[in-house]
């Protein structure tokens, strides 16, 4: 019914106003007597073989709903009645910021791709904890952090570590997100010395917590293999808890839409099926270097069952999906869930 009848109406419309058009919807629909254990019924999928224990944490099933969906944590409950295992807040900054100018979202459906350069646009931590205090569903919820567009990169770590204590007790787990391509300079934070910096400091904090929780961080797909394995040796030393791997790419390279198309889009980052390939390589090589038991969650290019399968063989323990939920709608996470039950 979604990709028939819903999807190719929603396609006719701007992609930021079908997105909280969608949410108003979503939102006004659960509050209908039934309608969420109605989701609950036709989406979920429960198996004792989905379940996964990582960094301390029980997740019941491995596909999560990728940070940058549910921004502001908006619809934690409503999303868990579509089957999500964990759902990924944020990005997430100390202080509200409106993002950058739009439009800022497109769509490639010829790839079934997304190009966005939204810029970490949030309500803020202030409002999100509002919202993280009211939610009723137990769901595990993890909090991507980031920093605001106006803080320069020398004063960085200061809004990760005031948004890090400021959500502590309300997430789950944490994700430093400094791979993002639509925050001026952000991904130099990305460069070995001040990732190292950044990640012991915010580890430090975590560890003289009465109960610590898990830290993870998410990397670009751009990256080398030099800076790949630059990475390896930062979660070593600073013994994080986990990759996510990977976010957006800023790379254009074998889209079937006309280039004429995409140059006139402009710059942001690509997600969607063009990025299944290198996410799974770059998962594939951490894995590698990180050894097995090292938690990576994989994200980028998830659109079907194979390429769930895929990023799971390469050494994923966990996936979560952005795109895939866009252009195939929420039946995609029971036919994951099926699919990783059967590997």
């Amino acid at each position: 019914m979604y990709k028939h009848i819903l999807r190719p109406i929603l396609f006719q419309f701007d992609p930021e106003k079908v997105h909280h058009f969608t949410f108003s919807l979503v939102s006004f629909l659960s509050k209908i007597p039934g309608v969420s254990q109605l989701w609950k019924v036709i989406y979920s999928y429960e198996s004792t073989k989905l379940e996964r224990n990582l960094f301390g944490l029980r997740f019941k099933n491995p596909v999560g709903l990728a940070a940058g969906f549910d921004k502001d944590a908006k619809l934690i409950d409503q999303f868990s009645a579509f089957g999500f295992g964990f759902i990924e807040i944020g990005t997430i900054t100390p202080k509200a910021q409106p993002g950058n100018d739009k439009p800022r979202l497109f769509r490639l459906p010829r790839d079934k791709a997304i190009i966005n350069r939204m810029g970490f646009n949030n309500s803020g931590m202030t409002a999100a904890i509002e919202r993280l205090k009211k939610r009723k569903l137990k769901v595990i919820v993890g909090g991507n952090i980031g920093k605001n567009k106006v803080t320069p990169n020398e004063d960085a770590t200061d809004d990760y570590i005031v948004t890090f204590e400021g959500l502590f007790p309300y997430v789950d787990y944490f994700v430093v997100n400094v791979s993002s391509p639509n925050t001026p300079n952000l991904r130099a934070l990305q460069d070995k010395e001040p990732l190292t910096r950044l990640l012991s400091q915010l580890q430090t904090l975590n560890n003289k917590k009465p109960e610590r929780k898990p830290l993870l961080l998410k990397i670009a797909p751009d990256l080398s293999e030099e800076q790949l394995a630059d990475i390896v040796e930062i979660a070593k030393e600073v013994k994080l808890d986990g990759l996510i791997a990977t976010n957006t790419t800023i790379s254009r390279e074998g889209l079937r839409t006309e280039m004429a198309s995409v140059d006139q889009i402009g710059a942001g980052g690509l997600s969607g099926q063009p990025l299944a390939d290198r996410s799974t390589e770059v998962i594939s090589f951490l894995s590698d270097k990180l050894g097995s038991e090292f938690p990576i969650i994989a994200v980028g290019g998830i659109m079907s069952e194979q390429d769930a399968i895929d990023k799971i063989k390469a050494g994923a323990s966990l996936i979560q999906i952005y795109t895939g939920f866009v252009y195939e709608g929420p039946a995609i996470v029971k036919r994951l869930n099926k699919a990783i039950e059967d590997l």
